[in-house]
């Protein structure tokens, strides 16, 4: 707040919670402060069935569970278009090969208890009350020193789950089988971010199908975390719980 008043500040750029980026954006509009915030994400996959099945699998793993899931480009929802079993099991395999630890390659523990109770609560709830299928548990990893939850992957029954739909911030990967392009899009569309989006497929008419249609702001074609280069925006699409202010 004292930043946002400050009358010795003319600017003011934020990254955090779609909560706070919200009253952080209100708070210098009131003061005709020039303001960026920047909130959460629920970045959605889609692959079809003519994906590359080892470099999908890799890429998926890479950006659900890098960073402990815990950076707003972070994969949270694959959609699989159709039946794949093949690219699930690849998908478990590829995390499930995945060891604690801070070097290379490894998944670091997430920033304190409040978000490893968080993220091990939202495990709990899509398995006990929503009835999805757990495929690969992380929660044995909170019995390490430390605030750990290891690569979870969940298979959901139903696009409403809250994991499907809220951001839980932490390697937790929600999977649903979609019957058809539309459902996928619509599922994407339904969602009140507007961060990130990737597309799996060796055809460009499929790829230019979805990337038209998505409602997020930074799109990938084969690319998990579709950071955009230095000269163009990144940030989610204004008007959603992604982005707040009036300044790129």
């Amino acid at each position: 707040s004292a930043i946002c008043e400050h009358e010795g500040i003319s600017a003011v750029s934020f990254v955090g919670s779609s909560k706070i980026a919200e009253i952080v954006k209100n708070t210098c509009n009131r003061v005709n402060k020039r303001v960026l915030a920047l909130g959460g994400a629920k970045n959605h996959l889609i692959a079809l069935p003519d994906c590359d099945l080892n470099m999908t699998a890799r890429d998926v793993v890479v950006s659900f569970a890098g960073c402990a899931g815990q950076r707003c480009m972070a994969a949270s929802v694959l959609l699989i278009v159709g039946e794949n079993p093949d690219l699930l099991n690849a998908v478990v395999a590829n995390a499930k090969a995945l060891k604690p630890g801070q070097a290379a390659g490894e998944v670091g523990p997430v920033i304190d208890e409040i978000s490893q109770r968080r993220i091990v609560n939202y495990i709990e709830k899509a398995v006990d009350q929503d009835g999805a299928t757990l495929l690969l548990d992380g929660r044995s990893w909170a019995k390490l020193e430390g605030t750990w939850v290891g690569p979870t992957i969940l298979l959901h029954k139903s696009p409403q789950d809250a994991a499907m739909k809220e951001e839980i911030f932490g390697p937790v990967l929600s999977i649903y089988r979609a019957e058809n392009w539309d459902e996928a899009i619509a599922i994407e569309n339904d969602n009140p971010y507007g961060n990130a989006a990737c597309i799996y497929t060796e055809s460009g008419a499929s790829s230019e199908w979805f990337t038209s249609r998505f409602r997020a702001s930074m799109l990938g074609v084969n690319v998990g975390i579709p950071v955009p280069r230095e000269p163009f925006s990144f940030g989610g699409l204004y008007g959603t719980k992604s982005k707040f202010g009036d300044v790129d």
